[in-house]
């Protein structure tokens, strides 16, 4: 049986952050690296990776370092879907497969609890289905007798709900190309042509089953949905102290961390787990990390600077710093008194602009969302939810309460004393 990870789409909900999804790092591995280990403890070793032309280079340096697995790559030319991504995989087909999405933070329990209805209750297809409370943008799943599905309902309105169950895209087929059979009969104009291949062989005769999945799952869909991974993997993690380390001892270290190779962490420094911190990265005199931050490598946290539940990527630098529920790119650094805001004084939940809406996050605290490569001068204040864009600058002194694209930079018009934003030169 195949494990088929489809990594050939391209997020456009999370900018500022560029990364495809499963190449987010967590604990110093990618989440693609996650998830080959994952399918490799429930006895899974032979995949099929669906990339694109942009990502299909790094998937392949990822994998060929991973031991025990067989990987086969395929390219899928155009963002168009799950059906198209398995038509491109179609040469690869000849077995039981088991289709994943691997921007997905599931337990191994998904895979076993699918194996093991295909071997008792016979059927086509097995969906898994997650039951939750509140509304999910994604697929919701009708079951009718025998955990038999009736149809699937793409992407609700808040309300319409036709049930409690949501799609979670871990799916085994035993028989893939008739699913592209009926994939290719499906006339739609929405993005919906592998789900409505799934209805049509429901009422077709085929039997589908839903495999209900009770354990952990976290969906990255948008950037504040990085903070749910980083919980889930710290929660997961056992603690680990490197003894490259150099840790002072007027250090103070609680609760369970994460601290990697050549980490040094200098006097006064207080940290507060459960925390991860990368290798090679400093955590400098009187600054404070706080719970479920996560911390990339070569990262330097300069004095006086303060990191709460943020995300982190790699070489970062702070100095006399702010840093509240934020997602912060690679490469990014931070002029002394910068001050990313997490709160709204009337209390109300931080709302984000995606693709030109104003999207509710649901959270009470969450601070900037800053792209690849960019830069604060002094004494700058970033208000919640504010995305900065990879590349761009916001110059001393300024106060920016609305999102800066790439590659721009903000600067204070010294005749006028307002916030301006121009191209950035070179």
């Amino acid at each position: 049986m195949k494990v088929l990870f489809l990594c050939g789409g391209v997020g456009k909900r999370m900018f500022p952050i560029t990364e495809d999804k499963f190449l987010l790092k967590f604990l110093g591995k990618t989440l693609l690296e996650h998830q080959v280990e994952l399918a490799k403890e429930s006895g899974l070793t032979d995949f099929i990776i669906v990339g694109n032309n942009s990502n299909i280079e790094r998937i392949k340096e990822i994998v060929t370092g991973i031991p025990d697995i067989k990987v086969e790559l395929t390219v899928q030319e155009q963002p168009l879907g799950i059906a198209d991504a398995l038509d491109s995989a179609s040469r690869l087909l000849d077995d039981e497969i088991i289709v994943v999405n691997p921007n997905d933070l599931f337990g191994s329990s998904a895979y076993t609890s699918l194996i093991e209805a295909h071997r008792t209750r016979p059927a086509v297809s097995y969906l898994l289905g997650y039951e939750v409370s509140d509304h999910f943008p994604g697929g919701y799943l009708v079951v009718g007798g025998d955990d038999e599905l009736t149809r699937i309902v793409e992407k609700p309105e808040i309300g319409q709900e036709p049930s409690s169950l949501v799609n979670v895209l871990v799916h085994l087929h035993t028989d893939p190309k008739l699913l592209l059979k009926h994939a290719a009969d499906v006339k739609t104009g929405r993005d919906d042509v592998y789900e409505r291949a799934i209805d049509a062989m429901a009422k077709d005769t085929h039997r589908v089953r839903v495999v209900p999945y009770t354990g952990l799952w976290t969906a990255i869909k948008y950037p504040w949905h990085i903070f749910s991974a980083v919980r889930q993997f710290l929660d997961q993690s056992s603690g680990y102290i490197s003894p490259s380390a150099q840790i002072s001892e007027q250090a103070v270290i609680e609760g369970k961390v994460v601290i990697s190779d050549n980490v040094r962490i200098l006097e006064n420094a207080v940290i507060k787990g459960p925390i991860y911190i990368g290798p090679r990265s400093v955590i400098g005199t009187n600054s404070l990390i706080r719970e479920y931050s996560h911390i990339g490598s070569d990262c330097v946290v300069g004095f006086s600077t303060e990191i709460k539940n943020s995300y982190i990527g790699d070489a970062c630098w702070f100095h006399i710093n702010y840093v509240g529920d934020s997602i912060i790119g690679e490469g990014c650094s931070f002029g002394a008194g910068t001050v990313l805001s997490n709160w709204r004084f009337d209390e109300k939940n931080i709302k984000i602009n995606i693709e030109g809406k104003s999207m509710d996050t649901g959270l009470e605290k969450f601070g900037a969302i800053i792209g690849n490569d960019s830069k604060t001068g002094v004494n700058v204040s970033v208000m919640p939810g504010v995305r900065i864009g990879p590349h761009s600058i916001v110059g001393s002194h300024i106060c920016l309460e609305d999102d800066l694209e790439p590659d721009k930079m903000a600067l204070v018009d010294s005749v006028h004393k307002t916030v301006r934003n121009i191209f950035q030169s070179g």
